[in-house]
Parts: structure tokens; sequence; C-alpha cells
């Protein structure tokens, strides 16, 4: 896949002196999901606005289908949807008039049916008539994406798009992202609930402090850096660990009731068997045998904290 969005060298300093992101650079590929993870303050927001148009670039250059956002500002926003956090929206204005309108703003020609498929997309067909004040913030929220989809941008940035919203609309969201991707549309996406993105997302970058520590494919990122654990429940806590049983590779919990075995690629049966055999040759009865993977969450936490100071 192209490159959609490139982000070269990108500096942005506000006024006051304060340093949001510190020559970043990464691209974001056409068709594509990509998350976007960080801590608060990690500079999510700020990348996402000076992509969009939103806020002006200290240094460096964005190039949206390559062109120049700052110098092709009119054609490059065109090109793109916002989503933002806060819920803004015009109170007594219906749910169709909000969304015809901001279509209207982009310069797209009326299309009701294109309209109409948005709305019925997102689960508002039946509310299009209804003013906005009558709505749930689940629903607003609904509504603040349908805005961002009027004018068929190429790309959708979603700022913590689910913040707030119950886990039945959440997954409703997740499958309409994925339905957006396989038309064609590229999105990015920031959040808080990392199952999200590990549910979603292609490529996962991971910003901390204004810089990008990595951006990578899901599944490779995850099996790079992912940890497998066997974990075997003990009847009776485990005075100490023999010789025997850490030669196998069994590490003893704090609490000395667990056992741990851990592994990187497939877990052997032979090696299963190997360790439960000498468990019961040492009279240690087990309760419970189970395996554990480390999830995007445990990854991402280790990916901040190797490179937090």
């Amino acid at each position: 896949m192209r490159p959609i969005v490139e982000v070269r060298h990108i500096t942005k300093r506000y006024a006051g002196g304060k340093l949001a992101l510190e020559r970043l650079s990464f691209e974001i590929l056409e068709g594509e999901i990509i998350a976007l993870l960080g801590p608060n303050g990690a500079g999510k927001t700020s990348l996402i606005s000076l992509i969009c148009g939103l806020t002006t670039i200290t240094d460096g250059t964005v190039l949206v289908d390559g062109l120049d956002i700052e110098k092709n500002y009119r054609e490059t926003r065109s090109m793109i949807g916002l989503v933002p956090q806060e819920l803004t929206l015009e109170p007594f204005e219906t749910v169709w008039g909000t969304v015809n309108l901001s279509r209207g703003l982009f310069g797209r020609s009326p299309d009701p049916r294109y309209i109409e498929k948005i709305l019925t997309q997102l689960s508002l067909w039946e509310k299009r008539n209804s003013p906005i004040r009558e709505l749930s913030g689940g629903m607003k929220r609904r509504v603040l994406i349908a805005k961002a989809l009027s004018h068929e941008p190429k790309i959708l940035f979603l700022d913590e798009p689910t913040a707030g919203v119950d886990v039945d609309l959440r997954r409703d969201m997740w499958v309409l992202v994925k339905a957006l991707s396989k038309g064609g549309v590229t999105v990015v996406l920031t959040t808080h609930y990392i199952e999200e993105a590990e549910e979603i997302a292609d490529r996962i970058a991971v910003i901390n402090k204004g810089k990008i520590l990595v951006v990578e494919d899901k599944t490779l990122l995850m099996k790079r850096l992912g940890k497998k654990k066997l974990s075997i429940d003990l009847n009776q806590p485990l005075a100490k660990l023999s010789c025997g049983l850490s030669d196998l590779g069994l590490i003893l919990s704090e609490d000395s009731k667990t056992l741990f075995y851990n592994y990187s690629d497939g877990l052997d049966r032979a090696k299963i068997l190997l360790i439960l055999n000498a468990l019961t040759e040492k009279g240690i009865q087990v309760d419970d045998i189970r395996t554990e993977e480390s999830s995007l969450e445990d990854i991402f936490v280790e990916i901040v904290t190797e490179n937090t100071p």
C-alpha cells in the first residue's frame, strides 16, 4: 500500500514554549486502519490537529495524497474527515440538517441518497428529524461520525470516538470502521481502550512525549514483543523450587502457589508432559493449568515504560 499521509520531521511548539511534537516522522498507508496509542499528553491530538490543518506547523512538512497541507490547504482538507473528542454540535438543528450542512460546507453538491446511506449505517435514520439536544451521548457521537463522512473523505480521523459510550455502541462502531476500511477509507484512530486497537487496527503507532516510539503491523508487533506463559496452579504452596524443576525452566510465583513456564512459539505437548511428570514424581498436586499471552495493552505499557527516563 502507498502512503496517503506523510509526516516529515514535524515539530510543534505552542505559545509559551511548550513542545508538543519533536521532529516526528511516520506514514499512514492508504486503506489501512492505524491506531495511534499514547498516554495523556503524549501528542496524539496535536498530531491529528496538524495533519487536519487545525493548527500551524512550527517546522517540518505534512503531505496528504502527495500535496503539502500548507500550500494546498483546501484540497487536502477536503480529503479528510475528523471526529473530535468534544461533542460540539448545534443543539437545535436536526440530525439530517447537521449532516447535510456539513457536506455543503465542503463544497459538495447535495446527495440525499448518500446522506441516507451513512445515517442508516450509523443507525441514525430513525432519528434523522430529531433535534440534536434530544439525542443521547452515544447518538451524538454517531452524528459526529456522520458529519465527518458527509463529504466522502479519503481519510477519517477518529479522536477517542468511543469515549463515554456503552459496550454495544462501541462494538457497532468497530463494525462500521472495518466496513469503511474495506470501502477504501483510510482510518486513523486514537483510543484509550487498547482492546479497541487490538480488535480493529492493521498497524499500531505508539507515541510518547511528542515522539513516535514504534510503528508496526499489529500482528508482527504482538509476535515480536508478546510473551506467552504456561501457568500451573498448585494444590498447596511450594516451599521452594527444586533444581530439577528450575532446570525445566519453571519459575515459582511470589505467593508460592503457582508455577510459570515462559515460551515464545508453540508450546510442545511433550514439554507439558515432561513438566507434569516431574511434578507427579515430587508429589506436587496440580489444581489447574492455563496458557496466557501478552495483550496489546501489556506490550504498549512495556514500550512506553522502556522509553520513559
